[in-house]
């Protein structure tokens, strides 16, 4: 079936990087944003052995087509040296438009990589959104395989992603030699799938894990470069109870947690659920903020007695606390830790979004079915809270 979607990311008039995972739909969206640039794909090994062996080749490609005003090179973290050749390009043709697709920062700011000196601007690409689906969005399906497109777009979803998570160790890790022993980082990805949507400890992992502390925070730093994880760290500002210290951690898509964590007769299904539930929100809180322009930072919030909300968004014009429950009814508990939030912050509007199907006021807090709140949660607009 085909799949009707919207992309929300926008196209800066001058030359830009745009960085995101392997199958987020950078190329496709490109393709079609820009269907007369002059389109080089590194990942084609003819044309990246030639610009390896002579990066100032990348000069009589663009100068011999001058017609051709906007250049996309994909991929460009498989050959860093390109981006001097590319900053003389853009000091000698100022009407010209680079734009740099990357799936890893790695090698770019191992080599010293000065990113063009600030003459290309930052922008993300993230899986699909809820919003950009509308009535094709399935919450549960959306659980179990995630919203990378090439995944969410295939008849057989589940199979897909297995191949995804196998090319992806074998491309962006083995190939480019992030890791000298890949069975031990495939073992290190099962433990840290126990990770996600917890508060991150190192110690607990490497012990899982039977490496050392070193190469574990090794290891997370590998997932932070290839864009598929990420750390959110904990909300003090005007801090007013003792606050634990470790980040948070999640996969970047809630398919990839599932993809990653092994299960068995000893798990429960709701915990995980709720993992990827959580991981879900994020991500669609993430590709809200970058999409918007980036207005928020992104936190969480637990307090060393306890008392935690998922995530916090804190920028000029934003102050909301989010919590995440995997169930279709809200009990008091479910409050506990909005409330205490609330009291160090009476300032910030407070969400809890759950699997049921009506909106609710409880004690000041917005409570709002999940899956609608993720369909209209659309860039450039304010974050839905009705009530």
């Amino acid at each position: 079936m085909k799949m009707l979607r919207k992309r929300f990311l926008s196209c800066p008039k001058t030359s830009f990087f745009l960085f995101g995972p392997r199958g987020t739909g950078k190329s496709t969206w490109l393709q079609q944003r820009f269907p007369d640039a002059l389109y080089l794909d590194l990942l084609s090994d003819d044309l990246s052995r030639q610009l390896l062996a002579k990066p100032e080749r990348l000069k009589e490609l663009v100068e011999a087509r001058t017609d051709r005003k906007t250049i996309i090179i994909d991929e460009i973290q498989r050959n860093p040296p390109l981006l001097t050749t590319v900053h003389q390009l853009i000091e000698r043709h100022k009407a010209f438009q680079f734009v740099l697709t990357g799936s890893s920062a790695r090698k770019l700011r191992r080599e010293g990589v000065d990113l063009l000196a600030g003459r290309a601007v930052m922008t993300s690409c993230h899986p699909f959104m809820a919003a950009g689906l509308q009535d094709v969005f399935s919450l549960d399906k959306m659980l179990l395989h995630g919203m990378v497109p090439i995944v969410a777009l295939s008849e057989d979803p589940q199979q897909v992603l297995r191949t995804y998570i196998n090319l992806y160790l074998k491309e962006e890790v083995q190939a480019e030699g992030l890791v000298r022993n890949l069975s031990s980082f495939v073992r290190f990805l099962e433990a840290a799938s126990f990770s996600h949507a917890s508060v991150l400890n190192m110690n607990a992992v490497s012990r899982e894990c039977e490496i050392s502390r070193m190469t574990v925070e090794g290891y997370f730093s590998i997932l932070n470069d290839l864009l598929i994880a990420v750390r959110i760290p904990v909300f003090s500002k005007r801090a007013k109870r003792l606050l634990v210290q470790h980040e948070k951690f999640y996969f970047f898509d809630a398919g990839v947690f599932r993809a990653f964590r092994p299960t068995g007769p000893l798990d429960q299904p709701q915990e995980i659920d709720g993992a990827a539930l959580e991981g879900l929100v994020l991500q669609h809180l993430r590709a809200w903020n970058d999409y918007s322009g980036a207005p928020c930072t992104l936190y969480y919030w637990r307090t060393r007695a306890g008392s935690e909300v998922d995530f916090v968004l804190y920028g000029k014009d934003t102050f909301i606390a989010v919590e995440v429950k995997n169930s279709d009814r809200i009990h008091t508990e479910d409050l506990k830790g909005l409330k205490a939030f609330g009291e160090d912050y009476p300032e910030a509007r407070r969400l809890l979004l759950y699997r049921g199907k009506h909106e609710r006021l409880l004690d000041g807090i917005v409570c709002l079915p999940c899956e609608r709140f993720l369909k209209e949660l659309v860039p450039n607009q304010p974050v839905p809270a009705s009530v």
